[in-house]
């Protein structure tokens, strides 16, 4: 399957690109992962107007739709960039179709999240809250930019009673412990509610949940793509640079074949993300089914390449001097962020008939 980009996609692709070159080198994230404070990076992304990119301008963004967002997580994994804060509002800014005045402040970088279980598959979340008329009470750990969020879409409830409430993070009687994650470049903190008030967000619920659950899966496989991408490009560079016996350790067949092996994977899994983004996009009929395969398939490639890379890279690769660790870590928080590919194979399972 070969997935073709618009020249409108390649060039804002490239255009990101080369931004982020220029703002984000891999010292000066290093800096801002040093220092445990992403806030330059946010502010400058918003003010340069990528984070209203992939919304639509209903909800304040400036247009495009799922597969400019998933080329927006692809650069930003190449380039090791902050991104919670920008995914958890990009996975919960439907819930304020509504809302146009909160989903314009979203759009325009203050930040929204769901508040479920990071490496829970969103429409699966349980309800963590007891609501007393709008006041809920609980705690959901791990929730992805958690530390950082204005606002948080909370699903109350179970199956077809299941709704959505908002609540103001700044709110009396909410907690928030954040938690270290060996990927410094994203964040997550545990939440608790004590008797906090909320409001009802007059939204689908299950609708909107199945949503943030089909773009998560195409936007962290996008993410595992990119970093993936960026391993190669950084093995590759290495093999030519490294010499054993006199000659570039990338002439020896055994670095040859993982090489390609990693290439192979980086291109099936860019025509798939690619291909998934649209299908989820335009509501085609199997969309669930596309985003569950680049999940299960593309995170779990990630994750393989990033052990491969590892290797061809030896013991330098270990270390905090060289820039593969930041992929690698990347790479192997993608494979659990918002489910497993075991649970993402039974969703695909479950979605086919048997013959």
């Amino acid at each position: 399957m070969q997935w073709e980009l618009t020249d409108e996609q390649d060039a804002y692709r490239r255009t990101l690109r080369d931004w982020l070159t220029d703002v984000a080198p891999s010292d000066v994230v290093r800096g801002w992962l040093d220092d445990e404070d992403d806030s330059v990076f946010e502010s400058r992304f918003v003010d340069a107007g990528w984070a209203g990119v992939g919304f639509a301008e209903e909800l304040g963004g400036q247009g495009g739709g799922l597969v400019e967002l998933a080329l927006t997580a692809e650069e930003l994994a190449r380039a090791a960039a902050p991104s919670a804060a920008w995914l958890a509002t990009a996975l919960a800014l439907p819930a304020l179709a509504g809302r146009p005045d909160l989903a314009g402040a979203a759009s325009a970088g203050d930040t929204v999240a769901l508040l479920v279980p990071a490496e829970t598959v969103p429409d699966e979340a349980p309800s963590l809250w007891s609501d007393g008329e709008g006041v809920l009470t609980g705690r959901a750990p791990r929730v992805l930019a958690g530390d950082s969020a204005a606002r948080f879409v909370v699903p109350v409830g179970e199956g077809d009673a299941r709704r959505l409430r908002l609540v103001d993070a700044s709110a009396p009687g909410i907690g928030i412990g954040a938690r270290p994650l060996l990927d410094r470049s994203r964040s997550v903190a545990d939440v608790t509610l004590d008797r906090v008030p909320s409001v009802p967000l007059d939204v689908d619920a299950a609708e909107v949940l199945r949503q943030a659950s089909a773009r998560a899966a195409v936007l962290v496989a996008a993410d595992s793509l990119g970093a993936t991408e960026r391993m190669l490009d950084l093995a590759v560079e290495y093999s030519k640079q490294r010499h054993q016996f006199g000659v570039p350790i990338g002439s020896f067949q055994a670095v040859k074949h993982a090489a390609a092996d990693m290439l192979v994977g980086v291109e099936a899994a860019r025509s798939a993300v690619y291909f998934a983004a649209a299908s989820v996009e335009s509501g085609h009929a199997q969309a669930l089914l596309h985003a569950a395969a680049v999940k299960a398939q593309v995170t779990a490639e990630g994750a393989r390449g990033a052990d491969s890379a590892l290797t061809l890279h030896g013991a330098i690769g270990y270390t905090w001097e060289h820039d593969l660790h930041l992929y690698y870590k990347r790479a192997k928080l993608d494979e659990q962020l918002f489910g497993v590919p075991a649970v993402w194979n039974e969703r695909i399972a479950d979605g086919l008939a048997l013959v």
